[in-house]
């Protein structure tokens, strides 16, 4: 019984050591996305352990019917795929404020919104990191009719 147990936890660090990888303590740039207008962000990501990392984005969505800034903070996990290959998913939440364009709704506006996230990206050997995600936000505001589904590529430098 003894040895069934030492070989478990053998094979349980094995596995786990395996999948271990090693993600940037920082990474900055930009995530270039489209959901119902063109849109870019100034994105940062902040290392808090071997497989978790926090990420703010501040950016910007525009299209014929409105102007939104808007400030999205998320916690995400990554797991490793193989080699520099990951995929990650995260959940959070933001703000936004929009300025309506013509017949549609020319009111400015402040909304929050929830966020989910669920990614892949891959880490070159010099630092560039490349994703390309799906993120869809609820919140409470006229301009998405509360819900966006965002897809994004993101290029960010890693330090």
């Amino acid at each position: 019984m003894k040895k069934l147990l030492l070989l478990s936890v053998c094979l349980l660090a094995v596995t786990l050591t395996s999948n271990a990888q090693d993600i940037a303590d920082h990474a900055i740039g930009l995530r270039l996305g489209d959901s119902d207008g063109l849109g870019a962000e100034v994105s940062y990501q902040h290392a808090l352990g071997d497989n978790n990392r926090i990420e703010a984005d501040l950016g910007w969505r525009n299209n014929s019917n409105y102007d939104a800034f808007k400030l999205a903070g998320l916690y995400q996990w990554v797991w490793n795929i193989e080699g520099g290959f990951n995929w990650y998913a995260g959940v959070g939440g933001g703000v936004a404020s929009y300025s309506g364009k013509k017949e549609y709704n020319d009111n400015d506006n402040f909304g929050v919104f929830a966020a989910g996230d669920i990614g892949i990206e891959y880490s070159f050997d010099f630092p560039l990191l490349l994703s390309l995600d799906f993120r869809p936000e609820i919140g409470n505001n006229d301009f998405t009719d509360n819900t966006i589904f965002d897809i994004a590529l993101g290029v960010r430098y890693q330090f």
